[in-house]
């Protein structure tokens, strides 16, 4: 079933039923295989292959890609919360396959059409020392691979679990990029992962070398991501280096719960409920030949979540937005809203302390005195515009079903949440919930702090931004912002807050432009630390192309690139192709065939650097005008810390 059909709110059902085998086509043919005391299942177009195997220590999964390891047999199961595991022991009571094809329409992503073709196998297991019936789901895509667990059947109807015995035991010579509470990321063998800890976690922390999800690894011919998808009722998982592997780990904490609480207010959940007919995440391997490939194919973690539950999304609008910085005033308002309308964006956002008495744990369902934000809605809609309102975590909760209808009463587009807790099962609980009820009110929503992306955005599609990165409000380097687009910002939507033309960057302002088609955020914040006033002394011509860079996209092309070094990714929308470049502290010149244009001459509208300035951020942008075919190819000259960015359209005159 399409999602064309369940955003119309048909067939929203939960999928696990699906993955179950219920009413499923068996596999013919060598989309399966047993293999001795093996399954192995293939991807449609033969290249990737995962075998689960069995024997006295339980079952474990092993990977390949085009006949070379990418994963030796690794363990799988369960970790009670008495400390016994689900899977030494089981037995393997059976096994049902399955095949799914076609592909399915987004709400929104970085494609209009995302490949769901796989093979799927579940083995059915039986844990006799315990009364328990388990499964292990696992499936084999084109770009990738996963695997889950199932619980079939306990006593009671439930088990206590304290975490997951599931491994990656990745080959000799592999290299890992990781990072933990938006730190730097730490480039290591496996065995070696200690991401730095982030300077402002509070006592309440899990303590151990963690590293938060996605992961990426250079494997000897192939690049991998570890990531997580379908994460709705269930910790979140980071990964440890534990005896010559990465295992996962199941927080414990909500990750850096600083703001308004000690330690006391953040208990930790030694474990968690897992009842019978619940699913775990997904446990996924976004696989690439090169690192570039997995930007090209980052919508395999969208796919393995659960369908739209919220109905009709068709009131869901991604699109760009700006801030309005304090102090708050009407008429400051009003010149947001002047600057919003001339730059063709969508939103404006009011940020921190906009509500009650002006301090971040106060009234929200009342905006400060210098702000009638009735009027304001109404005075944005005019010119085509919503309004993002920010709320705190501690208002959220004691306020949430007051101030959801109230924001819809007064006709706002959607919330920022801020300090958000992920972590523990009764984290992750919250936040599904908060996004539903806000799916429910026709809200967007946009959640910050320290949380990572799982396909959410799939079954709620109002969740149409996230945090979690390291972003330009902390005006990180030029290597950093090169290492992003092949970790993080694989896994999911990515709000990195661009602060265009600012005196602390790192970067040229070129490199700024390119971050808006490199970076994938249904809902992009531009001009960060600005205002319209900083715009208003002179014309600014660079600006037309943030004027016309969308958020969403029919196509996406990754065209070079090589992690921490340089990207080039190329993304399509309607008929028109915007490219970005950024190259990191090195400047380098690049040649790319220009053959994802199709046929046909093309005008295109070039954003680069100049002649390079004593610092990269005093590097000017170079606006000019050329035509192109897609039989050419393009030279991207990139200064130190740079970057280019170009738009692709028709000719005047010519569609």
């Amino acid at each position: 079933m399409s999602e064309e059909n369940e955003a119309r709110g048909v067939g929203a059902a939960d999928r696990r039923a699906v993955l179950a085998g219920a009413g499923a086509a068996l596999l013919a043919g060598p989309a399966w295989a047993a293999k001795g005391d093996g399954l192995e299942i293939v991807s449609p177009d033969g290249r990737v292959r995962l075998r689960l195997s069995v024997d006295a220590r339980g079952p474990a999964w092993s990977v390949t890609r085009v006949g070379r390891p990418v994963l030796a047999a690794s363990s799988l199961g369960l970790v009670l919360a008495d400390g016994r595991r689900l899977g030494p022991g089981a037995r393997l009571a059976g096994v049902t396959r399955r095949r799914e094809r076609g592909d399915w329409v987004p709400t929104y992503g970085i494609r209009a059409r995302y490949d769901q073709a796989c093979s799927e196998l579940t083995a059915e297991f039986v844990q006799p020392d315990m009364g328990v019936r388990f499964a292990v789901v696992a499936r084999a895509y084109d770009h990738g691979c996963a695997v889950r667990y199932v619980l079939r059947a306990a006593p009671g109807g439930a088990m206590k679990l304290a975490g997951e015995a599931t491994g990656f035991v990745l080959p000799p010579e592999t290299v890992v990029y990781a990072s933990r509470d938006e730190g730097e990321y730490q480039r290591t063998a496996p065995a070696g992962l200690a991401p730095v800890v982030h300077p402002n976690l509070t006592a309440s922390a899990d303590k151990e070398p963690l590293a938060d999800l996605p992961v990426t690894a250079l494997v000897p011919g192939a690049a991998v991501l570890i990531a997580e998808s379908d994460r709705l009722n269930y910790p979140r998982a980071m990964l440890k280096a534990e005896e010559g592997k990465l295992a996962v780990h199941l927080m414990r904490f909500p990750g850096r719960a600083d703001g308004y609480s000690g330690p006391g207010d953040t208990p930790p959940e030694e474990s968690f409920d897992f009842a019978v007919g619940q699913a775990s995440p997904w446990r996924v391997l976004l696989i690439a030949e090169h690192e570039a490939g997995l930007i090209e194919h980052a919508d395999l973690i969208t796919t393995l979540a659960s369908p739209n539950r919220l109905g009709d999304v068709r009131w869901v609008k991604p699109g760009r937005a700006i801030r309005v910085r304090k102090p708050y005033s009407m008429a400051g308002t009003m010149d947001v809203i002047a600057f919003a309308a001339a730059r063709k964006l969508d939103y404006i956002e009011f940020d921190a302390q906009w509500y009650g008495d002006g301090t971040d744990p106060s009234d929200a369902s009342r905006a400060i005195p210098a702000l009638d934000m009735p009027a304001i809605v109404a005075a944005a809609r005019e010119k085509g515009l919503g309004v993002i309102l920010y709320v705190d975590r501690v208002p959220a909760m004691r306020q949430r079903d007051q101030i959801l209808a109230i924001y819809k009463a007064w006709g706002v587009a959607g919330i920022k949440f801020g300090f958000v807790w992920e972590g523990r099962q009764s984290d992750n609980r919250y936040i599904v919930d908060l996004i539903r009820a806000c799916g429910e009110h026709h809200l967007l929503v946009n959640l910050h702090d320290n949380l990572r992306p799982a396909g959410l955005e799939r079954t709620y599609p109002n969740y149409v931004a996230l945090e979690g990165v390291r972003g330009n409000e902390q005006f990180p380097t030029a290597r950093h912002n090169l290492t992003l687009p092949f970790t993080r910002a694989v896994a999911g939507p990515i709000d990195y807050t661009i602060c265009y033309a600012h005196e602390r960057n790192q970067t040229t302002n070129a490199h700024q432009l390119a971050m808006a088609a490199v970076y994938y955020n249904p809902l992009t914040f531009l001009y960060w630390y600005d205002t319209p006033a900083k715009y208003a002394a002179k014309p600014w011509p660079e600006l037309a192309w943030f004027d016309d860079c969308p958020t969403v996209w029919d196509e996406t092309r990754a065209l070079a690139g090589r992690i921490g070094e340089y990207v080039v990714v190329a993304r399509r929308h309607g008929d028109r192709w915007f490219l970005g470049a950024m190259t990191n502290e090195t400047p380098r010149v690049l040649k790319i065939p220009l053959d994802f244009l199709g046929h046909g001459e093309r005008r295109a509208r070039v954003f680069s650097d100049g002649a390079a300035g004593t610092k990269a951020n005093q590097t000017p942008v170079v606006v000019s005008e050329t035509r192109v075919r897609g039989s050419g190819v393009l030279t991207l000259d990139l200064k130190p810390s740079g970057g280019q960015a170009i738009l692709f359209e028709a000719p005047e005159g010519k569609s």
